[in-house]
């Protein structure tokens, strides 16, 4: 199988139906009173492929540079951009596209979590607990394995894009966790079950030698599941926090006293 074949299969066909979807709901459902609406929410969802664009090109590089990841010559078209075929980049825009519509899809049909809780206490604890994991895999990146490396840098890569997430909101992520959960579950599973069907056809493969030997299915590392649900985590969370009237009222808020007492 091809990577743009991969891709029309497992990406835009699923985009097409929640962009149909998601346009049939702008006529059947009333604005939603917790998140902002309509233009806003494109204008996020681009906001979060432009960030994954420039946050996700220098790291993929070094894992294709560094025999991490690879893939196969005859199954893309060639044109590479660094170390990376196009399809690759491709991928980065259809995954958060595909997440930010269904966002969109759960937002609208969940219902409004009662009693909001604020908690700073809760905020630093979770910071707390994510600096700590990625402190740990900062240190099997330079200090450990080599089997190691693949887990090791998919946290040091991603987890500082969520320290201030948990500093702003996770709070109100704990409050919306019904939509951050599932909003991160369904298309974390189906990334990772369609990876099964790449590796299979050897459209890209994954370095034995640096990945911890953990399979799932006797061909899925562990370690793409955890890219697949991690990626899934950036964009849920900013998509919701980015959206939620609660964290504009406290953005708002921080912004009058100048930002002391922040976070």
């Amino acid at each position: 199988m091809t990577y743009f074949g991969f891709l029309l299969r497992f990406l835009v066909l699923p985009i097409l139906l929640l962009l149909v979807l998601t346009l049939r709901d702008e006529r059947r459902y009333p604005p939603m009173k917790n998140f902002q609406n309509g233009r806003r929410v494109w204008g996020i969802i681009a906001l979060h492929i432009g960030i994954a664009l420039v946050y996700t090109t220098p790291w993929d590089n070094y894992l294709v540079a560094s025999g991490v990841w690879t893939y196969h010559p005859e199954l893309v078209w060639g044109v590479l951009i660094g170390y990376v075929p196009v399809e690759e980049y491709l991928f980065f825009i259809l995954e958060t596209l595909l997440v930010g519509l269904w966002w969109w899809f759960l937002a609208r049909r969940l219902p409004e979590p009662t009693d909001f809780r604020p908690s700073k206490r809760g905020r630093w604890i979770a910071f707390g607990v994510i600096f700590v994991v990625w402190a740990i895999s900062a240190f099997l990146l330079f200090g450990g394995e080599q089997s190691w490396t693949y887990l090791s840098i998919i946290l040091f890569w991603a987890l500082p894009a969520i320290f201030p997430q948990m500093l702003i909101g996770a709070d109100i992520l704990w409050h919306y966790r019904k939509l951050v959960g599932l909003g991160i579950l369904v298309p974390g599973t189906y990334l990772s079950l369609m990876d099964i069907v790449a590796l299979r056809a050897s459209t890209w493969s994954i370095s034995p030698l640096q990945t911890t030997g953990v399979l799932f299915f006797g061909i899925l590392p562990l370690e793409e599941v955890v890219f697949f649900y991690t990626t899934n985590v950036l964009i849920i969370f900013g998509m919701t926090l980015m959206l939620s009237n609660l964290c504009r009222e406290r953005f708002f808020a921080w912004r009058e006293r100048g930002f002391r007492g922040f976070p």
